[in-house]
């Protein structure tokens, strides 16, 4: 038996004539007698039984109809389901986020959680390589990475944006009221590197400091973002974050001044997905999502 059997069934059934049930399919009657004797041999039971005008429905017919209306109800949730999935409606967004985080990312989440409410999430969080691996892997489906960072051809950068460097310290280390200022200035300063060395942000950060032939007063690296934070605010050192890193991590009693832009550090982050591989609906529609907030 398959689904369309079924449904005939259904409709004889609940009509209780063939006559009925092929005006409600718009069938002409004889194939559907056909369809009704092929599915009592293929059970080999007797399903429906004529008592006078009427087809009556036997313990057997009972016990199929049963299951024919809960088969037809499965099928058309799958049905729907693929189809909410096909149209991004539903499904799983499943997406990497550089470990310095991404700035507007939640506002963009939060918004396209409003418009896909049925929507599922699988975040990773990790350095840029890493993630990068885990879109290889199909892990994920899209990346937030920090640039520049060796793709290779098999990854292709779908968005591309910048944002500067923030020096950041306690009332300690002052800098005067200047509101923006350079690497000269913070270069006899002890400074403690955000992420590990030669990856990431620490990367660009030295890199600029040594195209501009200076060398920084490196007091040490450190990973964790939450202590680095808590090490500036005590006046332990001085460190140069990104912007949007101190948009996740409010609160701390820190001085910021913007680095200027002959100091020649930005950050370019760009979100990242396999070249030749078809993205799922749910990715086109935040890539769209997150584009059109920028």
């Amino acid at each position: 038996m398959d689904i369309r059997q079924l449904r005939y069934f259904v409709a004889i059934v609940e009509e209780g004539t063939v006559s009925g049930a092929a005006k409600r399919l718009h069938l002409s009657q004889p194939p559907l007698s056909q369809q009704l004797k092929a599915m009592e041999e293929d059970v080999g039971a007797l399903l429906l039984e004529r008592i006078g005008k009427r087809l009556e429905v036997t313990e057997a017919g009972k016990r199929l109809y049963e299951y024919a209306l809960q088969m037809i109800e499965l099928m058309e949730a799958a049905k729907s389901e693929v189809q909410e999935v096909g149209n991004g409606l539903n499904g799983r967004l499943s997406i990497g986020v550089n470990t310095l985080s991404v700035a507007g990312l939640s506002p963009a989440l939060q918004h396209f959680n409003r418009l896909y409410p049925k929507m599922t999430y699988k975040i990773h969080q990790g350095e840029s390589s890493h993630l990068c691996r885990l879109v290889r892997e199909r892990e994920v489906e899209l990346a937030f990475v920090r640039l520049p960072l060796e793709l290779g051809d098999d990854l292709s950068v779908l968005h591309h944006e910048q944002e500067p460097f923030y020096v950041i310290s306690s009332d300690r280390h002052t800098f005067g009221d200047e509101r923006e200022i350079s690497l000269a200035d913070v270069v006899n300063l002890p400074l403690l590197l955000p992420s590990t060395q030669g990856l990431g942000v620490h990367y660009l950060i030295l890199k600029s400091f040594s195209e501009l032939r200076l060398e920084p007063t490196i007091q040490g690296e450190c990973s964790d973002i939450g202590l680095l934070m808590r090490l500036v605010s005590a006046g332990f050192c001085i460190s140069i974050v990104p912007e949007s890193l101190l948009d996740h991590y409010p609160g701390f009693p820190i001085r910021r001044r913007k680095l200027s832009g002959e100091s020649g550090l930005i950050s370019s982050i760009g979100l990242v997905a396999l070249r030749r591989h078809r993205l799922s609906k749910a990715a086109r529609n935040f890539i769209d999502l997150y584009r059109s907030e920028k």
